[in-house]
């Protein structure tokens, strides 16, 4: 029976990216129109891919992969909250926003589909990578160009199970976060305002099974939210710097981030419980690879070795389980 069945998804595979995003016609018009961008990509785009690693779970209230083939977004942008729809069809990219967030999400939007990201720069060194890139030649990096909505819920992963960080997420963005505007299907909610996180009380966290490290890591961060949104307009590795100025933030946590608010294709994330094995198994058949081994696997993709690892991670190819997985576990019903 070994091998017939792949291995459930970690959360460093499901890191890969990959959200299924059907291909199908929507069957009715959105309700009530909104703002609209057209696009026109200049090569291949995967919607899945690209905004796949936003999502926070299957049950993120801020992300929706609907059967029309769209993909809808509610975020907190600089001039308030917003809600993107985007879909692709017959070549073209359409987006359509709604609320006070709208404009500012149809200006970004190139960004967010990877405008900003050359794929064409990337030279595979291993086959496995070059396979992965032939299979998913649409895979882009998105620039959110936010901070804090990626920061937020990469704290709540730290050294905690997958289910544990989203179901944190859900509860504390469904119970203190706002209604999305516009037509959203279902229940989707834009996350709190960083005032809004500093006055959730303790026993909220606790509730949601977070524990007191994590909480005050996220409280010490939406102090200085405005200082740490103007990280967007650095580089990469400079933004990485500031946020790591947030006693609990480290260097997994800032490369998390500015993989996402930055596109950054380098920020390649170490002091990982996973990554380090599977990409030693993946490239050298080393399944016991640290950070050190895993850095230097990817030394020749330098300057995008966080594109190598999604490559990686997209393969499929994963080291046998051999240990029992982390007991998840839950302070709130302490």
């Amino acid at each position: 029976m070994a091998g017939r069945f792949a291995p459930r998804p970690t959360r460093t595979t499901v890191r890969g990216g990959d959200v299924a995003v059907p291909a199908g016609v929507s069957r009715q018009a959105v309700a009530a129109a909104g703002r609209v961008r057209v696009l026109v990509p200049d090569g291949p785009l995967d919607l899945g891919l690209v905004l796949g690693p936003l999502r926070r779970g299957p049950g993120d209230p801020t992300f929706r992969a609907m059967p029309d083939g769209s993909v809808w977004r509610a975020s907190r942008t600089p001039v308030g909250p917003g809600t993107l729809r985007v879909s692709v069809r017959g070549g073209e990219v359409r987006g359509e926003a709604w609320g006070p967030g709208a404009e500012w999400l149809l200006e970004q939007l190139p960004d967010l589909l990877g405008a900003s990201d050359d794929p064409s720069v990337f030279a595979p060194r291993h086959r496995i990578v070059a396979l992965a890139r032939h299979r998913r030649p649409g895979l882009r990096l998105t620039r959110t160009g936010l901070v804090l909505e990626s920061l937020i819920p990469s704290i709540l992963e730290q050294k905690v199970t997958t289910d544990e960080a989203y179901r944190a997420w859900r509860l504390l963005v469904r119970k203190f976060g706002e209604p999305a505007p516009g037509p959203v299907p279902g229940r989707m909610c834009v996350m709190p305002a960083p005032r809004t996180w500093a006055l959730i009380p303790s026993w909220e966290w606790h509730r949601a099974g977070v524990d007191n490290k994590r909480a005050s890591t996220i409280l010490r961060a939406v102090r200085v939210a405005a200082r740490l949104e103007e990280a967007v307009g650095m580089e990469a590795r400079a933004a990485q710097a500031r946020l790591e100025v947030v006693p609990g933030v480290g260097p997994w946590t800032s490369a998390e981030t500015v993989q996402r608010s930055h596109g950054a294709a380098d920020a390649v994330t170490v002091g990982d419980l996973h990554l380090p094995g599977i990409v030693g198994w993946a490239l050298a058949g080393n399944r016991d690879a640290d950070d050190a081994v895993m850095l230097e696997l990817l030394e020749p993709y330098a300057g995008q070795r966080h594109r190598a690892a999604r490559f990686v991670l997209l393969s499929g190819k994963v080291p046998p389980r051999r240990a029992p997985r982390m007991p998840r576990g839950d302070i709130g019903r302490l």
